[in-house]
């Protein structure tokens, strides 16, 4: 990885904007139904020209989205971090399979809806020593922006996460006709207004709409409020 990436950084402000850090690439993304089946798919719409650093609007207010133009101080938006620094698996989250082990974090949904192609990703877990069930949950879970599902083979207890390169996404969801948020991707480490690093993950989703009750992190209200870049 280039020394760059290894300064990848973002920075949740007090009541104000996402700084990234580092030369984090920075695309858009849409949520796509390509097919009459309505299975959902990615698809990258544009790539930001290359910068050092990005302040990202994350109180929703703002008139140069997806960029803070400091609106957040003329709306008296309140961003007080409620989310825990760390995830941890309670058993009631541990969902068993024959052949992978299921994660499931409710609290961090982000209403993407990728885990019900072909049933649910939880059906599949259950039958996975059965093609193509196996497939489909591993794809389900890898489709999950926010990390609320992590796989794990049940036998090597090896995850199941693909690895990637450090970047971040504007969601946008075309099947729903609403903004949704931050994608980071690649263990980006993301630091509180006060200092503190929360747990880092492979798949983070990070509120922009200012509605969530779990911020920094997405919990799925851009899509109670129709939320619209």
């Amino acid at each position: 990885m280039p020394d760059s990436r290894m300064r990848c950084r973002i920075k949740v402000t007090r009541n104000g904007p996402y700084l990234l850090s580092g030369s984090i690439p920075l695309n858009r993304m849409s949520i796509v139904s390509p097919s009459a089946n309505g299975h959902l798919a990615w698809t990258t719409d544009l790539q930001f020209p290359p910068d050092e650093t990005y302040a990202l609007c994350r109180c929703g207010k703002s008139g140069l989205k997806p960029f803070c133009d400091g609106s957040h101080v003329s709306a008296c938006f309140d961003g007080t971090e409620t989310a825990v620094l760390e995830i941890r698996d309670d058993p009631d989250e541990v969902l068993e399979g024959p052949t992978l082990i299921l994660h499931d974090h409710e609290e961090l949904c982000s209403a993407s809806n990728f885990c019900h192609r072909m049933g649910n990703v939880w059906n599949a877990v259950e039958k996975s020593d059965e093609e193509p069930y196996r497939e489909i949950a591993v794809y389900e879970a890898s489709c999950c922006p926010s990390g609320r599902l992590v796989l794990e083979d049940r036998v090597s207890r090896i995850s199941c996460e693909t690895a990637v390169e450090p970047s971040a996404s504007l969601v946008e969801d075309r099947s729903e006709n609403v903004s949704g948020p931050v994608w980071v991707k690649g263990n980006i480490p993301i630091e509180s207004a006060d200092g503190r690093t929360y747990q880092v993950r492979c798949r983070v989703t990070l509120c922009r709409c200012g509605s969530s009750e779990n911020k920094p992190f997405c919990d799925g209200t851009h899509m109670d409020v129709g939320f619209k870049e």
